[in-house]
Formats: C-alpha cells, sequence, structure tokens
C-alpha cells in the first residue's frame, strides 16, 4: 500500500497555462470557482519570473486551502514550498523528488495510456497518478489517446487518478463516472471568457454525480 502523501477530495485540477500578465488573476479565478488542486505550467526558461509567479501561487493556494503542484521542476517545487510535483514517467526521477521533497510531499506521474507505467509509477512512491489524452488535446495534439478503461482498471492501485487531455464540462461527466477523482484542465479553463464560470462548471460534474460537495 502506498504510504505517501496524495491528492485529497475530488474535483477540478486547474493547471495554468503561462506566461501570461493576468496569471494570478485568472489562477484566483479558477480557485474561486472550486479547483481543489492548482499545477503551475510554465515551460520556458525564465527562473526570475517562474520564482516570482511560483511564490506567489503558493501564497494563493495556501489562502484558498488549495494544493499548489508544480509541473516537472522539482527545485522550484521546494525553493517556493509547494506541497508537490508533477513528473513525466520515470521512476528514477520519481525516487529523487521523493528524496529531495521528502514523503510529505505529493508526487504525480503523468502514465499517458500505459496501465503499466501506473503501476510502476505507485511502486515507485507516486501518490497520485493521470491518464490522457482522454479526448483529442489542443495543448498537445500528437498525445496518445488513453482509454476511458484505464481509470477503473487502475483503481486497485490505491491512489487517485487523474484525467487529462481534451476535457471540457460538456465531455467530462463519463470520466468522472469511470472514476476519475479529479479532471485536469488547461486551455479549457483558462482559455476561456469566464473561468471563474468555467471551474464551477467543472466542479458541479462531481456534485452532481456523488451528492456531494466538489
Amino acid at each position: 500500500m502506498n504510504t505517501f502523501a496524495q491528492l485529497e477530495g475530488r474535483g477540478l485540477y486547474a493547471i495554468t497555462d503561462g506566461p501570461r500578465h493576468d496569471l494570478l488573476e485568472v489562477a484566483r479565478q479558477a480557485l474561486a470557482g472550486g479547483a481543489r488542486v492548482l499545477q503551475y505550467r510554465d515551460e520556458s526558461d525564465d527562473e526570475p519570473r517562474r520564482m516570482a509567479e511560483a511564490t506567489a501561487l503558493k501564497q494563493l493556494c495556501d489562502a484558498f486551502g488549495i494544493p499548489l503542484i508544480i509541473e516537472q521542476d522539482v527545485t522550484l517545487a521546494r525553493a517556493v514550498g509547494a506541497h508537490g510535483v508533477h513528473l513525466g514517467n520515470d521512476k528514477d526521477d520519481i525516487g529523487a523528488a521523493r528524496a529531495l521533497l521528502g514523503s510529505r510531499a505529493i508526487i504525480g506521474v503523468s502514465c499517458r495510456d500505459s496501465l503499466q507505467r501506473a503501476r510502476t509509477a505507485v511502486q515507485a512512491g507516486a501518490g497520485y497518478i493521470s491518464f490522457g489524452a482522454c479526448f483529442a488535446s489542443p495543448t498537445k495534439p500528437l498525445a496518445p489517446r488513453a482509454s476511458i478503461d484505464l481509470l477503473g482498471q487502475s483503481a486497485a492501485f490505491g491512489v487517485p487518478r487523474v484525467a487529462i487531455g481534451g476535457i471540457t464540462p460538456d465531455n467530462g461527466a463519463a470520466l468522472v463516472a469511470a472514476g476519475a477523482d479529479f479532471l485536469a484542465s488547461i486551455s479549457t479553463l483558462f482559455g476561456a471568457a469566464d473561468v471563474l464560470a468555467t471551474a464551477q462548471r467543472f466542479a458541479q460534474l462531481y456534485s452532481s454525480l456523488s451528492g456531494t460537495s466538489a
């Protein structure tokens, strides 16, 4: 059984799409709309800006009582005191991140379309796993398509499951019903004209199907 820190609850997993000048404002809207996790995703090499933004996002997430996850950059996650990091699927990376961040850090792993990758990640200490792309993804159009069946097949691993890739409030209900603990969104959420309302629509998928608050 995995004894490391895991994501808690169920709901919207918001992933930022920076760099953008209004990053903090749209992140605030996502959290106010009910996002249960915020992941800082910025693939640029502007280290001073990334440090400043991650620090500000950590403060924002703390105010909402929501975990901040940093994509890939373990050093940045440690520097700003983030709750965890999201990695590609390499068990050596998981071990290195765990050694640097400690047992209380939430370490998530992209498992793409592979149940075996998910099994290996959990055995190596992942605190949650993600599958995708579940639908055609504007962010990663070449990503392999992940079967919805993976969500049910991976339930026995005992860690939260995140679905990602082309997910909207309109197509996400089937993923929730199949076992997705979290629905991840980048462009649908942060490309929306009304981020807060879009986050609320995602959150409602969980409250309407489970009968509990998202």
